[in-house]
């Protein structure tokens, strides 16, 4: 059983819901979710916020923490966490932000920079991910999505040990 079994299995069994908020990924946890079946039991809401506008109008992510820290930041990635809870009051709260290239990178952010939130049980945890710059920016998207989905499964486990 993959991990994105793993997940519906304990979504399902659990009566949990999940909801997604995802800015590099364009929506594909969203639909990597949905590619099981009965994924309707679990699912309720998910947005794809990929400019800072969405992420402030529709998450709530300050105006402060976007100029301060960035959209691609672990501040941002937090917020996004939090805004997307308190929109859809969901069980389990999965955010994506990064920089899928090929363009779009600096220094300090590269292009494969990858903020993963997830939120469950009042506490959100952030995974940083870096990928391979040379990576092709469909195939950085799709990893970026398996690690969220990874990541919402260890966040759920470990905090039902």
């Amino acid at each position: 059983m993959d991990n994105l079994e793993k997940l519906a299995k304990i979504l399902i069994e659990k009566n949990f819901v999940i909801s997604t908020a995802e800015s590099c990924t364009g929506g594909l946890v969203s639909s990597m979710l949905t590619d099981i079946s009965g994924s309707s039991a679990y699912t309720k809401l998910n947005f794809v916020t990929y400019s800072n506008e969405a992420k402030h109008k529709i998450l709530g992510v300050s105006s402060e923490t976007l100029e301060i820290f960035g959209a691609v930041s672990e501040e941002c990635a937090k917020e996004m966490a939090e805004g997307l809870m308190n929109k859809t009051n969901c069980d389990i709260a999965l955010c994506t932000t990064g920089i899928a290239g090929p363009t779009g990178g600096t220094f300090e952010k590269p292009v494969g920079l990858c903020y993963i939130s997830c939120k469950y049980k009042d506490k959100i945890r952030v995974k940083k991910v870096l990928l391979n710059p040379a990576t092709e920016r469909i195939e950085m998207k799709k990893q970026f999505a398996c690690l969220a989905i990874e990541f919402a499964l260890s966040s759920l486990q470990s905090n039902q040990q």
